[in-house]
């Protein structure tokens, strides 16, 4: 008997023989008989950006369109006077429209990864645009005064989610909770002051509540991930996808915070601390195995620390975490099943990816 391969199943949902909700639970059933890992190699984490090269010739078409619209709006505006906030509104919303046509076409009809991750941008950017034009107060920013921006951000935040529920990009996902990050931050910072810097909305020690919002941000987006996570433990449909970008946001809030805070001390105490500390989240990491959460923690600390922080000690702390990555990456697999043996009565193991 032949068999019924994922092309097979995108024919049926093409031709209208089988829903999409159905061919997911087929492919979900199918990869959990069989073992959803068998095509990667042991301990590896899956991740696709795009099938295939014409995905990006697509996307590079739809940059240079962008790109190219976004030229001739600026100079339609620029070439007569007055009518600023009507003409970019009319064309956001003619953008609008075009981008949700290209989405029906590209992602729910031709089911394309890095299109839909290109459109899920382009739909922000336009989107806030349109928006900001509408709500903002220009001459208030000039000014230095952000209290009309909140509700602009809400709103884009909104129009993703909007995307999101239509379409089910999961990048669409990082993008919300980006959104949620700022919007989060500029209401911080409209009742607390504005920061001084960077080192402000990471640092404990900073005047101000930005690093506790980061924080607290960080471990909500984590918490939502997890529930992604949960509930696709064999890590095959779109739900897996999105808990991967929520991790790439939570992560770099969420463990930055603590670990800048103690790179700012810049003793040897605080040094060995971060290293424990990172330890801790590389072994959370570990269980439910995702190298995502942990490569955007160390990742974004080791390029903050060669940025804000100077000396021996930040360099050092980076050569350690650069040997401590390569060490994870090859014995990955390895480290997980031991992990792992010793915790089968206390954590639902049946909800998190098998080992190998």
């Amino acid at each position: 008997m032949s068999q019924i391969d994922q092309n097979d199943i995108r024919a049926a949902v093409g031709s209208g023989l089988i829903s999409e909700a159905q061919a997911a639970s087929l492919l979900a059933m199918s990869h959990s008989r069989r073992g959803a890992r068998e095509n990667l190699a042991p301990g590896d984490e899956p991740f696709e950006l795009f099938k295939g090269f014409n995905e990006i010739f697509i996307v590079i078409g739809m940059l240079i369109l962008a790109s190219g619209w976004a030229a001739v709006t600026a100079a339609y505006i620029a070439g007569s006077l007055g009518g600023y906030v009507e003409k970019t509104i009319s064309s956001a919303a003619l953008g609008a429209v075009v981008l949700w046509i290209f989405a029906e076409y590209f992602i729910r009809r031709r089911r394309m990864i890095a299109p839909a991750i290109a459109l899920s941008l382009i739909w922000a950017a336009n989107a806030g645009t349109g928006i900001t034009a509408f709500f903002s107060e220009p001459f208030m920013v000039a000014q230095n005064d952000l209290s009309s921006l909140p509700l602009p951000m809400a709103l884009t935040t909104a129009a993703v989610a909007l995307f999101w529920l239509r379409f089910r990009v999961p990048f669409a996902m990082a993008l919300i909770a980006l959104g949620v990050f700022a919007l989060t931050l500029m209401v911080a910072a409209e009742q607390a002051g504005r920061p001084e810097g960077i080192s402000d909305f990471f640092l404990f020690s900073a005047s101000g509540p930005f690093a506790w919002v980061t924080l607290a941000v960080g471990i909500a987006v984590f918490a939502v991930a997890m529930l992604f996570d949960l509930s696709d433990p064999h890590r095959v449909t779109r739900r897996a996808a999105q808990g991967f970008w929520l991790h790439v946001v939570a992560a770099p809030a969420l463990v930055n915070t603590i670990a800048l805070s103690l790179l700012e001390s810049g003793t040897s105490s605080a040094q060995m601390t971060l290293v424990a500390v990172l330890l801790g989240f590389a072994l959370v990491a570990i269980v439910i195995d995702r190298r995502s959460f942990l490569i955007a923690a160390i990742g974004y600390s080791v390029t903050l620390a060669g940025t804000v922080f100077d000396g021996e000690g930040a360099a050092m702390t980076v050569l350690l975490l650069g040997f401590f990555l390569v060490i994870l990456g090859a014995f990955w697999a390895r480290i997980r099943a031991a992990l792992l043996s010793p915790l089968a009565g206390v954590l639902p193991l049946h909800r998190l990816p098998p080992s190998h």
